[in-house]
């Protein structure tokens, strides 16, 4: 149970979410991805459940804090799930609700802060860079692997560009490379890393706790209307995301990594 403006809020049930783990406190929403039998990577159900978390922060947290595991944030999206066909064949649905999902964390009336442990790849970028403030451990190891199966990062870009800009989105894309959190706060993905990255999310919501959430709301509204490329990027990134995910070569790719653990350019 939190506390909004003098009266009680009904938490989120912990018992409702299967692959997150929520937590409301003091008007902050800690939302923690938790598939740890699959690298926190993107399915369906993550996507609905933190969507529905996301919501409730609309309306009742002045902070969200996403954060993953110790060892890995998010690996991106779920390719066992592509690969088995359980997603009935609606990827751009998918695709829909996950893009939709980042744009409650750069538009939502809170502040979005990502706290990064461990590695991130493909869209746990996007998750990443959606977010108001990137915190990180500085061992910390950020990537797009996507051209490595013929894919290519389409919701995330929107996202990517508008935090490090183009021309280095651009080289984060191309070249796939792992790159390190020293990297990352010099390119301006993130804001701040730390050996001790749990104090330093400690010190920012030490601070932010004392924004009020109508101030907060306001600020993010106007922000939009300043720049507002990730809802006008929207259905270009959809349209690309479909692109290559009815593309069957690409999807026959996807299929032999999940069964073999081969990538594209090793033997038949």
């Amino acid at each position: 149970m939190g506390v909004l403006n003098g009266g009680p809020v009904l938490a989120p049930d912990p018992a409702e979410y299967r692959t997150v783990k929520v937590r409301f406190d003091n008007e902050i929403l800690f939302l923690q991805l938790h598939r740890p039998e699959a690298d926190n990577a993107i399915d369906r159900r993550l996507v609905e459940e933190c969507t529905r978390a996301v919501r409730f922060a609309e309306e009742h947290a002045k902070v969200l804090v996403l954060e993953g595991l110790p060892e890995v944030f998010c690996w991106g999206a779920d390719f066992r799930e592509l690969a088995s066909g359980d997603g009935g064949g609606q990827e751009e649905t998918h695709a829909q609700a996950l893009y939709d999902l980042w744009l409650a964390l750069a538009l939502g009336s809170f502040v979005s802060i990502a706290h990064v442990r461990g590695k991130v790849n493909a869209g746990g970028l996007g998750f990443v860079a959606a977010c108001d403030i990137v915190l990180c451990e500085d061992r910390s190891v950020f990537s797009l692997s996507e051209l490595l199966f013929g894919l290519m990062p389409a919701c995330v870009l929107p996202f990517l560009i508008r935090k490090v800009g183009p021309a280095r989105a651009n080289y984060i894309t191309l070249t796939t490379q792992p790159f390190t959190a020293e990297q990352a706060l010099a390119w301006k993905l993130v804001d701040a890393a730390d050996a001790n990255s749990a104090n330093l999310l400690r010190r920012h919501l030490l601070r932010l706790r004392y924004l009020p959430k109508t101030g907060v709301a306001r600020y993010k509204n106007y922000l939009r209307t300043l720049d507002d490329t990730l809802v006008a990027s929207r259905e270009k990134a959809i349209e690309a995301n479909r692109e290559v995910f009815s593309d069957q070569e690409n999807l026959r790719k996807i299929a032999r990594y999940v069964e073999t653990g081969l990538f594209p350019w090793e033997g038949e």
